[in-house]
């Protein structure tokens, strides 16, 4: 059996693996990033349908790791403000950049455009060694070393063992660690259209009967204004129906479940449909193990916060390893993971669970008096809404705490 011996392995070659991987570079350390996936697949990444909501604070730091400046213009749109939308009803909960210092609460930007600016900037680093088409066969640690199994013999022994292999994480099964998931029992359809009326840059998403339908606005398109990608959230029996359709169908369904929103729909990309479950692990770390990414919190898109906290995961767990680094002492010290634990509990879970809550509710088509009754009051939830706004327009000079104060009146 071959036995490679590294500092860091970090199982998954995603966007958050990528960003963790080129934050520890030029710190002394070697590193090594495992994917089952072909190096071409990972350079030049397919368009999945999936466009991502960056905090200020995620892109301060994707501008650090130099991921930001990789990024198309095209593939960057500006996140004005959210409406949340009740059934029929005109009521609606707004989500407002106002009041919050910044002239937008975040940025639209592709996941496929991500994901390869996260692949070049850690290609132009000498000490990280990327194993792709790599199939991983088993996981283990204890107190001395972490220890990955290859498909084929090889053995890699690390320091310490990143799992960022996604929210069905293969890698925090084999650990055992259990997770709090949360199965919406519905499927996720994604694409980008055209429509004959303009977004403003701002996103809603709208829980009707039945179904939940997301508007997030594309700000490159030509016109500006009239292009956006469309989220359908649909049980997965009636979302095959909508898959079937051709292009001229969808486009005529869409404008029917958008209620007229949006006017005349043009079908610009292909569809993506994805299973829509959110996770929460009961621990982020163990012996010389640690999770991060959608491996340790996976979110339910409507707060845009899943990749935000999977780079949080990466400043946080970051900084203990460097931290380590630079003092010469063990980057996988069990006060030094549990810190990491800590911390990203913190910072994620109230977010998490109010997130939940929300979903839970507006998804539930058997409580359509509450869910009105909330959305009259609902554009006063001030505690979430700020948390909300607080966490989107935050670049990483503020406390998060600050997001818990009382509103000043008006609210957020």
């Amino acid at each position: 059996m071959e036995t490679l011996d590294t500092d860091v392995t970090i199982i998954g070659a995603g966007p958050v693996g990528l960003c963790l991987a080129r934050a520890l570079s030029s710190a002394g350390l070697d590193i090594t990033v495992v994917d089952r996936q072909a190096r071409s697949a990972l350079s030049t990444p397919a368009f999945d349908g999936r466009e991502i909501g960056l905090t200020h604070r995620s892109r301060a730091h994707m501008q650090q790791l130099g991921l930001w400046q990789r990024l198309a213009a095209e593939d960057v749109s500006p996140l004005r403000d959210m409406q949340v939308l009740n059934g029929d009803s005109l009521q609606s909960m707004h989500v407002s950049h106002r009041g919050s210092g910044r002239d937008q609460l975040g940025y639209l930007v592709s996941n496929q455009g991500i994901r390869a600016a996260a692949f070049a900037a850690v290609g132009e680093a000498d000490d990280i060694r990327l194993l792709d088409s790599a199939r991983v066969t088993d996981v283990d640690s204890d107190a001395d070393c972490a220890r990955v199994r290859l498909e084929g013999g090889r053995e890699l022994v690390s320091k310490l063992l990143v799992a960022a292999d996604s929210r069905f994480s293969e890698t925090r099964r084999a650990f055992g660690i259990g997770t709090r998931m949360f199965d919406v029992g519905r499927s996720m359809l994604v694409c980008r259209v055209t429509h004959d009326i303009p977004h403003h840059d701002i996103a809603w998403e709208w829980f009707g009967v039945g179904q939940t339908l997301a508007r997030l606005p594309l700000g490159s398109a030509q016109p500006l204004g009239h292009r956006s990608s469309l989220v359908l959230t649909l049980p997965a029996r009636e979302m095959r129906g909508i898959q079937a359709l051709d292009e001229e169908a969808f486009a005529r369904e869409m404008e029917r479940r958008s209620g007229g929103r949006l006017g005349a729909i043009h079908s610009v990309s292909e569809r993506h449909v994805y299973p829509l479950v959110t996770t929460y692990p009961r621990r982020f770390s163990g012996d010389r193990f640690a999770l991060i990414g959608d491996a340790a919190v996976g979110m339910h898109p409507v707060t845009a916060h899943g990749f935000n906290f999977g780079l949080m995961s990466v400043q946080t767990l970051a900084r203990e390893i460097l931290q380590a680094t630079a003092a010469g002492t063990d980057i996988a010290a069990p006060e030094r993971l549990a810190r990491y634990d800590r911390e990203h509990r913190r910072a994620t879970l109230p977010l998490y669970l109010a997130t939940r809550g929300i979903v839970g509710l507006y998804t539930d088509d058997r409580r359509p008096v509450l869910r009105a009754a909330l959305l009259r009051v609902g554009d006063g939830l001030v505690p979430f809404k700020r948390l909300l706004v607080a966490s989107l327009t935050d670049d990483g000079t503020r406390l998060p705490r600050a997001a818990l104060r009382p509103a000043p009146r008006g609210g957020a």
